[in-house]
């Protein structure tokens, strides 16, 4: 026995139907399963990424910020020796600009705007600098 269904989507906010449609009951079920496997094949993919980054040792993101503020590293010559090669030319720009996007540290180093916009984010993450958007450009700062 198939019944007929009626579907009526609506946008909460304004309380108006946007999509009305007919169908039976079997459709009903088949789309139901259909988004249950999507939802499930979502589900997988995010186990993948978390489990990639706590093997990695990566903090997740909501994590970084409490990371960031716990930490208050100077970039002095201690901690510039300790970084490798690529962060400290990075860094010892950062220090001549004290403010920059990835795009001005680039310009100084000769390197990619990507690599610096890497390298920037590490230095973050490590506690050395900062980073704030202003509009659409992301601003990295010394302490």
């Amino acid at each position: 026995m198939m019944r007929s269904l009626k579907r009526k989507s609506i946008i909460p906010a304004r309380g108006k139907p946007i999509e009305e449609e007919e169908f039976t009951s079997e459709e009903a079920l088949r789309l139901l399963r259909e988004i249950r496997e999507e939802i499930r094949r979502l589900n997988d993919k995010m186990d993948i990424i978390l489990k990639g980054e706590k093997e990695q040792g990566r903090p997740r993101h909501h994590e970084y910020a409490q990371i960031i503020e716990s930490e208050n590293t100077p970039l002095d010559v201690a901690s510039l020796l300790s970084l490798t090669d690529h962060l400290r030319t990075t860094a010892m720009v950062m220090l001549e600009l004290q403010k920059a996007t990835a795009e001005m540290v680039a310009e100084k180093t000769g390197r990619r705007r990507a690599t610096e916009s890497d390298c920037l984010n590490q230095l973050v993450r490590m506690g050395y600098l900062r980073k704030k958007r202003e509009g659409l450009k992301v601003f990295f700062f010394t302490k």
